[in-house]
């Protein structure tokens, strides 16, 4: 039996075991399985595989996209330019990681935005998933601001975000687990009053399928997207690389 399964902190709001439990029955897998791990802290994770030697492929999720880093043996050149991992292959022992999250957000954003010379972007968000998403939005030239809870020289503050800025800003990314189950009552502080029919909002929560950050901006007549689509996308692309496609 191979084994796969999903590395974070709080697993609850997780799709991934269900997303392929039923790839694995519809495809008609059998020698293979997809677990949850919580992880109280990730120095766990040289104990979790020692136990669970059957492992070959993990996903990880929020907070330890960067920090699992330095517990594996090798990074991928692509993954080490992102600054973040998704996608942990296991083979004989050794632990190699990967960014999927950028693919699946690249394809699934071309899919929703139609990037043109007046794209601007605001990425809500610092952790392991908005490195991937700044980037993605790099590599599409298209301009970005990152937004945090404090200003610093690599971000603004919340509260910087008025509606004359929202104007000059028509796609915006939620990268923070705000609106996450079961935390749904949480909402990036944004002047929502502020969004048009000209903006487009992507978050990457996927449960509930539309936060309160969505709702806010479908109100407003903005377009919105949540992360399902990314997250298919991703897990199809570690899928791949577990299985050396």
């Amino acid at each position: 039996m191979r084994a796969f399964g999903l590395i974070g902190k709080k697993l609850g709001h997780s799709f991934s075991k269900k997303y392929f439990t039923e790839k694995f029955e519809k495809e008609g897998i059998t020698e293979a399985g997809y677990e949850l791990y919580e992880l109280a802290s990730v120095e766990e994770l040289p104990a979790l595989l020692n136990q669970n030697q059957n492992l070959v492929g993990l996903n990880v999720t929020v907070p330890y996209k960067e920090a699992v880093i330095p517990f594996l043996d090798q990074v991928d050149a692509a993954a080490a330019r992102i600054g973040a991992v998704n996608t942990i292959k296991i083979v004989n022992g050794h632990t190699t990681g990967f960014n999927t999250d950028y693919i699946g957000f690249r394809d699934s954003l071309l899919e929703f935005y139609s990037v043109k010379g007046m794209s601007r972007a605001l990425v809500l968000g610092t952790g392991g998933a908005s490195k991937a998403v700044c980037t993605a939005l790099s590599d599409l030239a298209i301009p970005f601001k990152l937004v945090s809870r404090k200003a610093s020289a690599a971000a603004i503050s919340y509260e910087a975000i008025t509606p004359a800025l929202l104007r000059e800003y028509d796609l915006i990314i939620n990268t923070t687990p705000l609106g996450m189950q079961p935390d749904i009552n949480t909402v990036p502080p944004l002047p929502y009053e502020a969004l048009t029919s000209q903006h487009y909002l992507y978050d990457l929560v996927y449960n509930p399928e539309r936060t309160k950050f969505l709702e806010n901006g479908s109100r407003a007549g903005a377009h919105i997207k949540n992360g399902l689509d990314m997250l298919y996308r991703q897990a199809e692309a570690a899928w791949s690389i577990w299985n050396g496609a």
